[in-house]
């Protein structure tokens, strides 16, 4: 059964395997606080459902209360440990299923295994939330084993944290004109592909979301970080299959193990 993988821009990834829809850090606003959504239609109600919801952290633009709102009664939410008492909003979604997990943890849904590993980012809820949560990526794995990196820097022990996977879903940019610490830029991301070896990567968490009046602040960061990241990872990890997909776009994927 193939692995169908879809982008609706950001963070927020489908990955539909073993008959199981996941979810990755949803967000279905046109605009967050000073951000604007510049490319790309928000994902259709129809595209709106999961049977599990992975959370990596607590920023606003991965853990947004309204997006997670939109999901029926019964669907799984994971979350980083913490995170309800961080985040109020959390505890009045009483139709979600809210589990707390921390980097080791293994939830299994169905026929599919979610594995929980680090991710070197500052998981704190900003700009206030004196209680720290960790940072967390994760691995989906049923026909195919999905890694979906959240927000990470390039740490020592990745590939031995994460595990061999066959599919990598990394950050290669940001939201802003200038990345901080504990993110992959299209050169880190490029690298963290070669630690990894993949047989597939897909770029995400770029060219969605800038600062509302900043169009003319270094804009070849919102555009080109996709385009750079292909171009990056064919000299790194040439054996690695990369699909720069569109908003809302697909790519179905026979995997084999």
């Amino acid at each position: 059964m193939p692995v169908e993988i879809t982008w609706w821009g950001h963070a927020t990834c489908a990955v539909e395997d073993a008959n199981i829809r996941v979810l990755t850090d949803p967000l279905f606003a046109g605009r967050l606080a000073h951000l604007r959504r510049r490319r790309g239609v928000l994902p259709p109600a129809g595209a709106r459902r999961a049977d599990v919801v992975l959370v990596s952290h607590l920023h606003a633009d991965h853990l947004h209360v309204p997006s997670l709102a939109c999901f029926g009664p019964g669907t799984r939410l994971l979350v980083p440990r913490g995170a309800p008492r961080a985040v109020p909003g959390l505890r009045r979604l009483r139709g979600l299923r809210v589990t707390e997990v921390v980097p080791g943890d293994e939830v299994r849904i169905g026929e599919v295994l979610v594995r929980v590993v680090p991710a070197l980012h500052d998981g704190r809820r900003l700009p206030v939330g004196p209680r720290r949560s960790p940072a967390l990526g994760f691995v989906v794995e049923g026909e195919a084993r999905t890694y979906f990196a959240g927000d990470t820097g390039l740490f020592d022990a990745m590939a031995e944290r994460v595990g061999p996977v066959d599919v990598a879903l990394l950050p290669v940019g940001g939201w802003g004109p200038f990345l901080g610490e504990g993110h992959l830029d299209a050169g880190r991301a490029a690298r963290a592909l070669a630690r990894l070896a993949p047989r597939v990567a897909v770029p995400v968490h770029y060219g969605t979301y800038w600062p509302i009046g900043m169009d003319a602040v270094r804009p070849h960061e919102f555009h080109a970080p996709g385009d750079e990241f292909v171009r990056l990872a064919a000299v790194a990890a040439p054996q690695v299959a990369v699909h720069r997909l569109g908003h809302g776009e697909s790519v179905r994927l026979e995997v084999a193990r």
